[in-house]
């Protein structure tokens, strides 16, 4: 079964739809998303999410990234994303983070990923494409994530307002309409290169408290010029950026959005709705809902599944196709959100750390299979049974 990229607004994804096996996992049903131009088809609807790795040097890929990104395209997924890759310099969350704003990091990530795609099955990729804004220039989670200032090694982060994310870290620079341009031209630019690479599709990084979301929130922008003040205008330079990235880029182009910011007078729900509306009638092809990271006043009601009542809220509000995640570990977990209509596609990103062929399992446990490579086909236990599509030869 195949469904389109753009789900209508109350039709949610349970065993009733025509075609549907009731004894079929919809985990491992294909999705197609279809975007204006070409079609993009996941073999299952089970998405890695971006994972930052803090690996490059100078923004370029490593090695890490090709053992990396070959064993999460062997996980049994239908989609993986690249981690957050900054589109300028300045816009790394930390000196540590990917890049793609010139040839030499378009060129490292290229070749680290070409040789990872060929050590695994075709599994479609997708790209974040980011700028951290005012958590720019931190350090790596494991050396306390704190700012780095320029006298210490790192640089002046540009935000939307003149306001810190913390109370004891200097201002960012407020941005000029000169910088939003520039920041605006830079996500096209690496679109350009993202689509030279062959890359399938594109996610635009709003949440978490990095750039594109510190517009949207007021609790970040407090603007008064054509983007800042009311909705249209903290969602202006989102807009603006998605709009000229689809208008370069063939493959898919979806936005990560944080759908609420956990803090009063933030960011919220309502808003993440309409904005997910504005994004379909732009042709968006997905919105992926997780939340908060924009302030240090947030209360996360943290536990399992926590964030999907945010994406079911925004799928049913918009009809665009949407990504739900967030400490969804459990292969039923997964089923269950979508069996309930809560979300189109399952994102998972730890949980692939810890288990790097947690698809695999999740076939096992649903009855279902995945691809594979076919050296690994006669990996499985008898009691995991024939998981693995297109075995021919080996099987037990």
């Amino acid at each position: 079964m195949q469904l389109s990229g753009n789900c209508r607004p109350f039709d949610p994804v349970t065993p009733g739809v025509e075609g549907h096996n009731p004894n079929m996992s919809l985990l491992f049903t294909p999705y197609t998303l279809t975007p204006p131009r070409g079609m993009l088809s996941l073999p299952n609807r089970i998405v890695v999410a971006p994972m930052c790795q803090y690996q490059a040097i100078d923004g370029l890929a490593q090695d890490w990234h090709l053992a990396h990104w070959t064993t999460l395209l062997n996980s049994g997924a239908g989609l993986m994303i690249i981690e957050a890759t900054a589109v300028t310099p300045e816009g790394r969350i930390t000196p540590h983070c990917l890049g793609l704003w010139d040839d030499a990091t378009a060129n490292a990530l290229g070749d680290y990923l070409t040789r990872a795609r060929r050590l695994a099955p075709p599994v479609p990729v997708c790209i974040q494409l980011a700028h951290a804004g005012r958590k720019a220039s931190s350090e790596v989670p494991w050396r306390g994530g704190q700012l780095i200032r320029p006298e210490n090694g790192g640089w002046r982060p540009l935000g939307p307002s003149a306001l810190p994310h913390l109370p004891d870290e200097p201002p960012p620079q407020e941005m000029s309409l000169a910088d939003i341009e520039h920041v605006r031209q830079a996500f096209v630019e690496a679109a350009r290169r993202a689509q030279a690479l062959g890359i399938d599709a594109i996610e635009l990084h709003a949440a978490h408290g990095y750039l594109l979301h510190q517009f949207l929130s007021p609790l970040a922008n407090q603007r008064q010029d054509a983007y800042g003040g009311d909705f249209a205008g903290r969602t202006r330079l989102l807009m603006e950026v998605f709009e000229q990235v689809r208008a370069v880029f063939d493959g898919a182009v979806g936005v990560r959005l944080s759908g609420t910011d956990w803090v009063e007078g933030g960011w919220d729900e309502a808003q993440s709705i309409a904005l997910a509306k504005a994004l379909r009638a732009a042709k968006a092809d997905f919105v992926h809902v997780s939340s908060a990271g924009v302030s240090p006043l947030q209360k996360i009601p943290l536990g399992p599944l926590y964030q999907v009542p945010l994406a079911r809220a925004v799928r049913a509000g918009s009809g665009l196709t949407t990504m739900a995640v967030g400490l969804i570990t459990e292969p039923q977990e997964a089923e269950s959100v979508l069996q309930q209509g809560d979300a189109d596609l399952v994102a998972l990103a730890r949980a692939f750390l810890y288990k790097p062929r947690w698809g695999w399992e999740a076939a096992a446990a649903l009855k279902a299979d995945v691809q594979a490579s076919p050296q690994y086909w006669r990996c499985t236990p008898r009691e995991a049974g024939p998981i693995f599509r297109d075995a021919r030869m080996g099987m037990r």
